[in-house]
Order: C-alpha cells, then structure tokens, then sequence
C-alpha cells in the first residue's frame, strides 16, 4: 500500500496535518488536494487547531508542473463544465472554516505553497525557509488565491515584484513582508508551531471561530458596517464557560498566560 500524500495526526486537541510528497517537494497535484480536502474536514471535527507542515526538506514547491503539461497539452480531460477551483475550495475551507491553522514553513514555500502557506492565519517559518511566486517565468498566473490572500498581506507592489522578477525572500524578508509572525533556527518551526497551536486551543471555541471568521470579513467592509457587525459579535449570547473565565479573571484564579515557547 503507498504511503498517504497527507499525513494525519491527532495529537490532543491539535491536527497535525502534513504533505507528504517529500521526492516532489511536496508540489500539490489534484491527488494531494483531494487527501488534504479529507484532512480539513477530519480537523473540523475532531480538534480545536490545525496545523500545516510539510515532510521532507520542503513545506511545498507548488503546482506540479508535470499535471500542469499535462492537462495543458489536453492529456487530462477537463470536466463538461465549469466548477470551482478546486484549490479555491480547500484553501477557503483552512482559511474561513470553524478552526484556526498554523503553518510550519521550511524550505521551498513558493507558488501554491505560498497561496496554501497565507491560508493559515499564523505562520512560523525557520531560516530555511525561501518565499517565491514563480509563475510569471513559467508562463502561467497565480490559481490558488493568491491574487486574493497574498496581496493583502504583503500588498500590490511586493506581490508584483515577486511575480515579474521570480524574486526568492529569504526568512528575515518574510518576517519584514508580514509573511511570517515567528522566525527560528533550522529545524525549529514545527515546535514551535505547535506550541503556538497549543496556546490558541486554550481559547474558547466560539472566540477563535469569531476571529478567523469575523475579522477578515470587517476587512472588506466600510468603517460603519466594521463596526456594527463588531457590536453583533460582541453582544452575541456567551456559552457558560465564558461567564466561568471571567468570574476566575476577576476573582485571582485564572491561569496566567504561558508563552508559546514554554
């Protein structure tokens, strides 16, 4: 039996999701994306945090360019009709579903790795870790949603750069880029990834929900409807265990916060 192309893993109440293509760099084929769809919902269920990591000396080097000769030169029949992306709908699914995903960087992170690697909400990458959008000396576009996610992290100009010059940044440009949150030593992004995942599974389902939900849909909105879709959320119904948290804040009970590297 072959090995899975994504690994999976419940370790507590985190899902430790790995790509596992590791004699490809990890590049994502429909194969890989249809284990990963599977992964994401399984992480839906079961844990309070995902986390993203690649196997191998890579987190992912992109589309599989192989697949992509293939279905260019009409050696893969495209479906009778036109459908979503399918990247487009696991990307969306890490990025707005019910969870918070961190993502463990190293090595290659270009293309659709970078497009998956900005559908997390926190990323940790270590010094090996190279950020690049090649696609524009391959003569094709970004497909992941990239023109969507990338750009509103590191803006239109960086973007830009990145695509028409095939620019790698280094792990200290991608912390200056906002691409990153955390940078470590080599080797030391998936630890503290998942101290990080760790930290976040202490808050409470219905606050992390809100956040990977609510904020980036404020983002699009106008100052006034920011703000009254901000009062919705905050007057909302609280679960009892939110009245229990701030009854052990108030009277001296409540754990203090222990930093991510501990």
């Amino acid at each position: 039996m072959s090995e899975p192309l994504v690994s999976y893993e419940l370790d507590g109440n985190v899902a430790l999701i790995g790509l596992n293509r590791p004699d490809k760099r990890n590049a994502i084929n429909d194969a890989l994306i249809v284990e990963l769809r599977a992964a994401v919902w399984r992480a839906h269920d079961e844990a309070s945090v995902g986390l993203l990591f690649g196997h191998g000396s890579n987190f992912c080097a992109g589309l599989d360019l192989a697949e992509a000769l293939a279905r260019a030169t009409g050696k893969i029949v495209p479906p009778r009709k036109r459908r979503r992306h399918n990247w487009h709908e696991v990307f969306d699914q890490i990025a707005r579903g019910p969870i918070p995903f961190v993502a463990a960087l190293h090595g290659a992170v270009v293309g659709g790795g970078l497009e998956l690697a900005t559908a997390a909400h926190l990323r940790v990458c270590d010094e090996t870790a190279l950020f690049g959008l090649p696609e524009g000396q391959r003569g094709i576009f970004v497909g992941g949603g990239g023109t969507v996610r990338i750009q509103r992290v590191v803006g239109t100009t960086v973007m830009m750069d990145m695509m028409l010059t095939g620019r790698l940044l280094n792990a200290a440009e991608g912390l200056t880029e906002h691409l990153v949150r955390y940078v470590e030593p080599a080797g030391g992004a998936l630890a503290k990834a998942k101290a990080l995942a760790l930290r976040i599974a202490q808050n409470t389902i219905e606050t992390n929900w809100k956040i990977v939900n609510v904020l980036p849909r404020i983002q699009d909105m106008s100052h006034d409807d920011g703000l009254f879709v901000e009062q919705l959320n905050s007057a909302m119904a609280r679960p009892p265990e939110v009245e229990q948290r701030l009854r052990e804040f108030v009277e001296g009970k409540a754990k203090p916060l222990q930093s991510p590297s501990k």
